[in-house]
């Protein structure tokens, strides 16, 4: 692999290659999975009429933009490798900040990737027809992005950014075929939804869902310490990356609820296959598999692109093992993390147990968006007068919606999986001792 000009080499060994299209390719490679192609149906179970499905997507989109706000006002007064991960370590110390990487190796990242991996495998099964298990086919998928990453952040990224082209021209495609081609249902009476206590409950029902669609924003701070000018380029890819999400998923639920109405979005398994259908037969129905697959595959790409350089800063911290802290000195990126993150998904992925993680991936993983929210209120006071290149507007204000909607997130998710939650908490907190361990052994090495 070689370069036109000589490499910048950054200040943890890594090379800053990535610009302001990378970021944003990334921010929306991690929000954008298969989930999209489902979620709209699991929204309509909550609520019954279209302004309530389409609205729930759009008061989400505020949500993540709010995040969005946030993110990149943290990425431009700490633009270090590891991204949230550094967040944490600089407002809270070392404890939280290997918590939080200790969930998303264990549970967070790999599980999702575990459970997305045999998302890929089943539709690439479908379309083939190969007597190879989904497992195999899973794990197959997972090695060779583990590879592609291993030979370089250019070459990961530009196989990321080719897949989320992809992604978004298959979304782009169910909505103009959707809105153009597929008939649309005649309108329904509102009927309220069973179990509905209230259209407030329904509507705090539907947004966990969307706002587990809209997660994923984050990923991208994981690769600051690659980017040219992180400052720049990541604050502009959240900003319009998030954006670019809020367009395309309410593009989704429209078309969905247009064609299928709410009474069958809420009784259809695949919504985005049975738009699909409505419009181009068998044919369409193939065609939004591929794209499915791709948009999986997509979603593989970005996680280990980013994901392990988390598990790098760890290292470099003296939190985690030394070797995960090597940069290979051809490629200049973490192989050992990056391996680290296929074999930690593979594992899942061949376990069966995925489908239990990702039901308590959400109580964890939102505890951290709102510490790191909250995050940016202990940075302005500390450094008041601190120069940045952007500052959350409205703060504290819009800062304060998106730490509160998380906080939110976690009780209603705790409250409706407590058996799993708990799970989940157990998990987190098996990793103090690990980091006490981790910190005594850096005081005093062998």
């Amino acid at each position: 692999m070689s370069a036109s000009r000589p490499a910048d080499p950054g200040p943890h060994g890594l090379v800053r290659r990535l610009g302001s299209f990378d970021a944003t390719m990334l921010v929306m490679g991690g929000i954008i999975g298969s989930g999209i192609f489902v979620t709209p149906a699991e929204v309509a179970r909550h609520v019954d009429t279209e302004f309530l499905v389409v609205g729930v997507w759009v008061l989400g989109g505020l949500v993540a933009l709010a995040a969005a706000f946030v993110y990149a006002e943290l990425a431009a007064r700490r633009p270090d490798v590891g991204g949230q991960y550094a967040y944490l370590r600089d407002a809270y110390g070392p404890m939280p900040a290997f918590l939080y990487g200790w969930a998303l190796l264990l549970v967070i990242q790999s599980g999702g990737m575990a459970a997305v991996a045999i998302t890929f495998a089943r539709y690439f099964g479908n379309l083939v027809q190969l007597p190879i298990s989904e497992s195999a086919v899973a794990v197959c998928v997972l090695g060779g992005l583990t590879l592609i990453n291993c030979l370089g952040v250019r070459s990961g990224s530009n196989v990321q950014s080719g897949l989320m082209v992809l992604k978004i021209l298959a979304i782009a495609a169910l909505v103009l075929v959707g809105l153009y081609l597929a008939p649309a249902v005649a309108p329904q009476p509102d009927v309220a939804g069973p179990g509905s206590i209230s259209t407030l409950a329904a509507i705090g029902a539907a947004l966990t869902p969307v706002m587990f669609s809209y997660g994923g924003w984050q990923t991208s701070s994981f690769v600051a310490g690659e980017m040219r000018n992180p400052q720049r380029d990541l604050a502009r890819g959240l900003l319009l990356g998030v954006a670019g999400v809020i367009i395309l998923y309410t593009a989704v639920a429209f078309v969905c609820v247009q064609a299928l109405g709410p009474v069958g979005l809420a009784a259809s398994r695949t919504p985005a296959t049975d738009v699909m259908r409505l419009a181009l037969g068998d044919r369409g129905a193939t065609l939004i598999a591929i794209g499915i697959a791709i948009s999986a595959l997509g979603f593989l790409s970005q996680g280990m692109l980013t994901a392990p350089r988390v598990y790098f800063a760890m290292a470099e911290d003296g939190l985690f093992f030394r070797s995960v802290a090597r940069v290979n000195p051809k490629s200049r990126v973490p192989v050992v993390a990056i391996v680290l993150q296929g074999v930690a998904a593979a594992a899942i992925a061949l376990s069966g147990t995925f489908g239990q993680i990702l039901s308590y991936v959400v109580s964890v993983d939102f505890i951290f968006f709102g510490l790191t929210g909250a995050a940016l209120f202990i940075f302005r006071r500390r450094h008041p007068d601190q120069p940045v290149s952007f500052k959350v507007p409205l703060h504290p204000l819009t800062t304060g919606l998106f730490v509160a909607a998380c906080a939110v997130t976690v009780i209603a998710t705790v409250w409706n999986n407590l058996t799993n939650s708990l799970v989940g908490y157990a998990i987190l907190l098996a990793g103090v001792p690990a980091c006490l361990y981790w910190q005594r052994k850096s005081r005093n090495p062998a």
